[in-house]
């Protein structure tokens, strides 16, 4: 096996896992998503030479596959839905429009991993896909895959505060998609 290949079964294989979850959770269909992954681990394959060892390979990686899916989505010349976040039903910094009833919601959420690990995996996913793009892309970088504010901004190119304001309002939107079910569920 040549050096190039080794190098990329050594450390840029073994992230097929992470590159596959992200790439099912922005594409809402199977079949698409595998061949987003495909597409980005062929281009890592392609481009290994340019990865320095020693860097991060999971943020390499997704940086190749949010520029694979940008591409694809400027090919088919269809857009994701866009919202203006100015134009969300709800801002969940705003607090002057918290009733009593919203306060006892709010408590329940005091402990958002209790209440999220009440959700089957599906839900949170469905959830998930619901927001906007470049939320659900921030909160799966940043709560799902762990990572920094600093990297997830290198990797879609925009500020860190950006990055922080969209987890933030991401992670509002996720608690609004998700409080009718949990409300089913009699979690709050």
């Amino acid at each position: 096996m040549d050096d190039a290949a080794d190098k990329f079964h050594r450390l840029i294989w073994p992230q097929l896992a992470a590159v596959l979850r992200l790439a099912r959770i922005l594409c809402r269909d199977a079949n698409e998503a595998e061949d987003l992954a495909q597409e980005t681990m062929l281009k890592a394959f392609r481009g290994i030479d340019s990865f320095a060892e020693g860097s991060d390979a999971r943020a390499w990686l997704m940086t190749i596959l949010r520029h694979v899916r940008i591409d694809r989505i400027r090919a088919s010349a269809s857009r994701p839905k866009e919202i203006s976040l100015d134009a969300a039903e709800f801002d969940p910094a705003d607090k002057s429009a918290t009733t009593d009833s919203a306060r006892r919601t709010d408590e329940a959420w005091e402990n958002p991993a209790s209440v999220l690990s009440a959700f089957s995996d599906q839900q949170v996913i469905e959830a998930l896909a619901r927001l906007p793009e470049e939320i659900r892309l921030t909160l799966l970088l940043v709560d799902v895959e762990q990572m920094e504010h600093v990297d997830a901004a290198k990797i879609l190119e925009v500020p860190v505060g950006t990055i922080k304001s969209r987890a933030h309002r991401g992670r509002g939107m996720l608690r609004e998609a998700l409080l009718p079910l949990a409300r089913e569920m009699r979690l709050i």
